[in-house]
């Protein structure tokens, strides 16, 4: 039997990096992992490489693709922290075949924030998983579109 594919989103963050997964029919997002950033680009790559591959390995799928949430201003042009994720895409390319596409990602973080608020969560427990939640609207909004 062949392992199903599925799809990863990833909410980069200069301090935190959330990890989303789509379910095998690619209709669903879920959250797997906040991942700490590291000062250095490159570690921060390889951790989320190995939370990957630990996914991988535990839920027996292979990655069909990677998308990374792109911030672009709300004029849509490129700011800095645009600048910083297209950085962290390359070096991501630099040590993985598996396709990577970038998804505007504009006020995920705010809609994450929003919806968290309004579950009642304290704002303690709402920074342990906001990473997470966006990178959860990220993919989920690309598998949106794709329409599957």
């Amino acid at each position: 039997m062949s392992k199903a594919s599925r799809i990863v989103g990833i909410d980069y963050g200069m301090a935190r990096i959330g990890v989303s997964l789509s379910d095998e029919r690619k209709i669903l997002a879920s959250p797997i992992a906040t991942v700490q950033a590291e000062k250095k680009l490159e570690l921060s790559v390889k951790k989320v490489l190995a939370e990957i591959e630990k996914q991988q390995a535990e839920k027996n799928f292979l990655v069909e693709e990677i998308v990374v949430g792109l911030p672009l201003m709300l004029n849509g042009s490129i700011g800095m922290l645009a600048d910083e994720v297209k950085l962290f895409v390359e070096q991501l390319r630099e040590v993985t075949d598996i396709p990577i596409v970038t998804w505007d990602e504009r006020l995920t973080s705010v809609q994450a924030e929003r919806s968290l608020m309004e579950s009642g969560m304290s704002r303690k427990k709402r920074s342990k998983v906001i990473d997470k939640v966006a990178a959860v609207i990220i993919l989920q909004s690309y598998l949106d579109s794709k329409g599957i």
